[in-house]
């Protein structure tokens, strides 16, 4: 199996040799291939050969001495080919390995944080625990870049491209580059509800980073009657659903007596969720849609959305909530659960291009709660009227999602996704805890609805 996309992504099967000089096997993430001595550069043309020339190596060499003045000052280690080690971290510090430094250091001088996630991709360095470096760089991301450069960014870093803006004509492909990756590599690290969304444990944040895996489909579960309860979703409700996932949210609806109308833009996920609806004795109450959420029509009593809204896109979001708003029956309510970073960097952020969105998600974009609330009391007559933060269970959804996608990383592979995707999808997957666990991201179950306006 070999899948393209248009952006100059591809996955394709090949074999799993060492990146550069021999990397000891305490450095490499346990249970992931190292990446190939030889990369398909046709294959992945912008991670097998790192930047040239003139302008990548002065684009470097500022890139190198910038990345050295940040690290001396974080908690962690950072140790060069010749010796050199970096960091205020002591023996216990998490460690980032450089194998290929001048590689790394051209990579990053001539993308930024795109060269970071490359530069691991093509095995130029490595972790003793990838989520907690990246996490130390997370929890520093308003220092990292002196403050001078930060305001020069816009000049330098890549911009969105426009087939990736989430216009309708762009969305369905934007949507299918990552879910339509297979079924089958997302059963190898879900649970069995296939749910794609943070769980929600019933313990205390200090229990968190003991839970295993035998708990996740009940934290699953959990997430979704929350929400269904916020929503008042029950016997005879007429429920919209934006954003299907695998059916998971839409069979527990239907179990309660609903009606539910579910959109969404990946074919894979709809021939799945509509395969698992049929065999649970629902498909009478289920129609899973393969629909843009704003061609919705129709009127609803509840209208729930789990973590979709960070694929809508920025220019987007009053489109969103007002397609949400239109729909809704009177007395009706919405609940979502969304993905959050501060309003500040939000802001600072909102037209960057980054190896998020070049390698996993495109066109995506995080708001933030003040957004949100912004967006809906200008654009709607929707209103915020209750939230929970949860970020602390996406942290640990994430890192049972991690171990076992290490665990399963031969059957990974013979799905024909290589070493090198699998290192892409291990720094998504350490990526994302790493913001949750810092505190940078958050994650909120919201409940909105009319009562103001109606007073």
């Amino acid at each position: 199996m070999t899948m393209t996309d248009d952006n100059g992504t591809a996955f394709a099967g090949g074999n799993a040799g060492k990146a550069g000089r021999d990397v000891p096997a305490a450095w490499t993430s346990t249970g992931v291939p190292a990446a190939p001595a030889t990369i398909d550069v046709d294959v992945w043309p912008e991670v097998a050969r790192p930047p040239s020339g003139a302008k990548a190596a002065v684009a470097g060499k500022a890139a190198g001495l910038l990345f050295k003045g940040a690290v001396k000052r974080l908690p962690l280690r950072v140790e060069y080919p010749d010796g050199t080690v970096l960091g205020t971290g002591g023996p216990d510090a998490p460690v980032m390995m450089m194998v290929r430094p001048e590689a790394f250091e051209a990579r990053i001088g001539d993308n930024g944080l795109i060269g970071l996630g490359e530069s691991f991709m093509a095995g130029d360095w490595e972790a003793s625990d990838l989520a907690a470096v990246l996490e130390v760089f997370a929890a520093s991301v308003d220092t990292l870049i002196p403050m001078p450069l930060q305001k020069l960014r816009a000049l330098y870093l890549p911009r969105t491209p426009r087939q990736e803006r989430n216009a309708e004509q762009n969305t369905r492909s934007n949507i299918s580059r990552h879910y339509d990756l297979s079924n089958d590599l997302f059963s190898n690290f879900l649970d069995a509800t296939m749910s794609y969304s943070s769980a929600l444990f019933p313990l205390g944040a200090g229990r968190l980073e003991s839970v295993g895996w035998q708990e996740l489909a009940g934290a699953q579960q959990a997430k979704i009657d929350r929400l269904l309860d916020k929503a008042g979703v029950g016997k005879g409700t007429r429920l919209l659903e934006i954003g299907t996932g695998w059916g998971e949210l839409a069979l527990r609806a239907a179990a309660r007596g609903a009606t539910v109308y579910s959109v969404t833009l990946s074919s894979e996920q709809q021939a799945l969720a509509q395969e698992r609806i049929a065999a649970a004795g629902y498909a009478d109450r289920v129609t899973v849609a393969l629909q843009d959420y704003r061609a919705v029509e129709g009127e609803y009593d509840a209208v729930v959305s789990v973590e979709m809204i960070e694929a809508v896109g920025y220019e987007y979001w009053p489109i969103y909530f007002q397609t949400i708003d239109r729909v809704l029956a009177p007395g009706g309510k919405v609940a979502i659960q969304a993905i959050t970073m501060p309003h500040g960097r939000m802001l600072a952020t909102r037209n960057a291009y980054t190896w998020v969105h070049k390698y996993i998600f495109p066109g995506g974009f995080l708001p933030s709660v003040r957004a949100i609330e912004g967006v809906t009391q200008q654009h709607t007559t929707l209103r915020v009227r209750e939230r929970m933060g949860m970020g602390d269970h996406y942290a640990a959804t994430l890192r049972l999602w991690e171990e076992r996608f290490l665990e399963r990383s031969r059957e990974v592979g013979e799905l024909g996704f290589d070493a090198v995707f699998q290192r892409m999808w291990l720094f998504y997957l350490c990526y994302s805890r790493a913001g949750f666990q810092s505190g940078y991201l958050d994650v909120q179950q919201i409940v909105l609805d009319r009562r103001e306006a109606q007073l």
